[in-house]
């Protein structure tokens, strides 16, 4: 079903409960890490890193071939077990670890992360106040020389017709037909921006590609 624009979508937003039902068909779904996550990463190494909304690791695991650790965060228990098996399954999981936590509340200690990628998960959380508090955490745990990839679904998606970002939800279908509601705030290029500079992250580069906003982030000096 094409998302509906507009309305009050918050009461839909439950991502957790929404992807522990749809975890074992969506990872089937996510087999392969997007070009613009191996473009960033390309180059780039680190002591440890971050998959924040790891999802089933598919990102996690490039990021173990560019750091002597790795840790993936998601919100939906569902997705971790999907996570786990893939790193077991591909051999990484003696460098990837996997952990229940909320993107507005990391449990992750203060400059620990020198490389992050934040892709595809921030237009899930159901508030500005909560997708600003998840970049601040973002900042909050990369360390000083640290850079992080951030992106979001956004208004320039061809299927769209929309230039100022809105609230909706877009449905998975499981396989048998039924439907899961999953909450996204669409956003336009601006107002990521603009997201972005309102956190404690600065922005070294910004674009959109594939329908989808990206920033390539960084915590400013003191």
């Amino acid at each position: 079903m094409d998302p509906e624009p507009g309305g009050d979508h918050e009461a839909d937003a439950d991502p957790q409960s929404t992807y522990d039902r749809i975890a074992a068909h969506f990872s089937k779904t996510r087999e392969y890490a997007w070009p613009e996550v191996e473009s960033f990463l390309d180059g780039r190494t680190a002591a440890r890193a971050l998959d924040l909304g790891c999802g089933n690791g598919r990102h996690a695991e490039l990021l173990a071939e560019r750091a002597d650790a790795v840790v993936g965060v998601d919100l939906s228990r569902g997705l971790l077990r999907e996570a786990v098996a893939r790193a077991r399954d591909r051999t990484y999981d003696g460098t990837a670890s996997f952990v229940h936590g909320d993107a507005a509340a990391l449990p992750i200690a203060a400059d620990a992360v020198g490389l992050a990628v934040y892709v595809a998960t921030v237009h899930h959380l159901p508030s500005r106040e909560a997708r600003v508090r998840s970049l601040d955490e973002l900042a909050r745990v990369l360390a000083p020389s640290g850079t992080a990839l951030v992106s979001a679904w956004s208004t320039a998606h061809d299927r769209f017709d929309r230039e100022e970002g809105f609230d909706t939800t877009v449905d998975w279908t499981l396989p048998g037909g039924e439907t899961v509601p999953r909450y996204y705030h669409i956003y336009s290029p601006a107002e990521f921006e603009a997201d972005i500079a309102k956190s404690a992250l600065e922005t070294a580069d910004a674009d959109v590609s594939s329908g989808n906003c990206y920033a390539t982030v960084t915590v400013p000096p003191p």
